[in-house]
């Protein structure tokens, strides 16, 4: 038998070598390459050759010569993903769809399917990890009617590419991009080789023939996408399902969208007739508020376009043991020590021997800087031991000389606000808009000692 040859590709930029080495030479980050079967150069050349002969030549044209650059999207009834996606589905696109198991990646899609197929719009829903019985019993449970999807039980790509060609769908779900695998190449299925080389065919597939293909993607231990990291390269958009644990509700990121906006969020509450969207988000974070508990601030932040009201929560206990603890659900724990440090030297709080425990509500990340002050005030209300005001949101980046910066977009975070019932916003003097949205008043304060004064003074 003819000795099966291997390469060394690296997980995060795909790049390929003869022999292993510590640090790849593309990317330059370490310990990436793994051994994988390669393809023999004949059956590469075959691959070449037959996906030659499948798609028409390309010729190259001028850009003001190619026609249909406007084409409308389709809607999938689901409000929360076609705001993801930038308005819904465009034609020829791929989306990827990643999420750690059970969160619901699988449901959501075969809800899109079922309400597309009631919009007259063709789908194929290829399983490579459940049974046709097994999509029926979910299917049964969904309130849309997803009885007439085409389904296909099936994990080898040439057959999935020949189906999709005799059935001419405009929408191919695949679930999941690991389990499907091509003969040309050796190695299991969900290998470097293997996924990056099933992307890339379907990849073409979806351009070729203005089909939409989704692609539902498993999740590592990090929290990234399993196989290369050139899968996210080649698709247009990257879709990531959220959950904190214990919790109904669902959040969906994107992280790249070629057609629309990048971090925007859908949010969903899991049901037992499957996802339902949430039109209202400030109003799923804000429901268990108690405005009487010390120790909470609500911060008016950006998602994407979106304005979100968001609870966090700060809980600053005597240490029971020699070093105090900094735990943090939601925040960076190195922006939580940068704003300790910075309340301790510029408005005279000690944390040295307290116990600091933070948590972002609903477990949504705080990832920009506007939820600085929020954090900061959360802080000094539970060393005070006071509640700070019930009505009033904290929007700002918090200096290490104590300033209070502004941010962007206030003007949409304050009739965000101003439209949840709050009246009362503290914000920089320079980020006071000309124009106040009815019903709220900004509160201007230079520094954070001056702020923690104003309101715990």
């Amino acid at each position: 038998m003819a000795k099966t040859r291997t390469a060394f590709f690296c997980r995060e930029c795909g790049n390929e070598t003869s022999r292993w080495q510590g640090q790849c030479p593309a990317c330059h980050e370490w310990n990436t390459l793994v051994e994988e079967p390669a393809a023999p150069r004949r059956a590469k050349a075959a691959a070449g050759a037959s996906a030659r002969a499948a798609g028409p030549v390309a010729a190259p044209v001028r850009l003001r010569d190619v026609e249909g650059a406007e084409s409308q999207r389709w809607a999938t009834g689901l409000a929360e993903f076609d705001f993801v996606l930038g308005g819904g589905i465009v034609p020829g696109s791929v989306v990827l769809v990643g999420g750690e198991p059970g969160i619901g990646k699988s449901t959501i899609l075969l809800q899109v399917a079922g309400r597309l197929e009631g919009a007259e719009k063709r789908t194929l829903y290829v399983s490579g990890e459940e049974s046709p019985h097994q999509v029926k019993l979910r299917a049964d449970r969904l309130e849309e009617a997803a009885g007439s999807v085409t389904l296909l039980a099936e994990t080898e790509l040439d057959t999935i590419l020949l189906r999709a060609a005799e059935l001419a769908p405009q929408v191919l779900l695949i679930d999941s991009i690991q389990t499907v695998y091509t003969p040309e190449l050796e190695g299991a299925p969900g290998n470097v080789g293997q996924v990056r080389e099933c992307a890339a065919r379907l990849q073409r597939f979806a351009k070729q023939t203005g089909t939409a293909v989704f692609l539902v993607g498993h999740v590592t231990k990090g929290g990234g996408i399993a196989g290369p990291k050139t899968l996210e390269h080649i698709v247009d958009t990257v879709l990531y399902f959220e959950s904190a644990g214990g919790l109904d509700n669902r959040v969906l990121r994107a992280t790249k969208n070629r057609f629309g906006g990048v971090d925007e969020i859908g949010v969903f509450r899991m049901t037992a007739a499957g996802l339902a969207p949430v039109g209202n988000p400030s109003e799923l974070f804000l429901g268990e508020r108690h405005s009487g508990a010390s120790g909470s601030a609500v911060v008016a932040t950006m998602e994407g376009t979106r304005p979100l009201l968001v609870e966090v929560q700060a809980l600053a206990a005597k240490a029971s043991y020699g070093a105090p603890q900094r735990v943090s659900t939601g925040l960076d724990h190195k922006r939580l020590a940068l704003l300790l440090a910075v309340l301790e030297k510029r408005a005279g709080l000690t944390f040295g021997q307290l116990d600091v425990f933070l948590n972002v509500v609903g477990g949504l990340r705080l990832a920009e800087t506007a939820g600085d002050v929020a954090v900061a005030v959360a802080l000094a209300s539970s060393v005070f031991d006071r509640p700070a005001p019930s009505d009033a949101v904290f929007i700002g980046e918090l200096g290490l000389g104590g300033e209070i910066r502004p941010v962007g977009q206030v003007e949409r975070r304050l009739s965000e606000a101003a439209r949840m019932g709050f009246r009362t916003a503290y914000l920089s003097p320079r980020a006071v808009p000309q124009t106040l949205p009815s019903g709220i008043r900004a509160v201007p304060a230079e520094d954070v000692r001056a702020l923690v004064g104003a309101i715990f003074g």
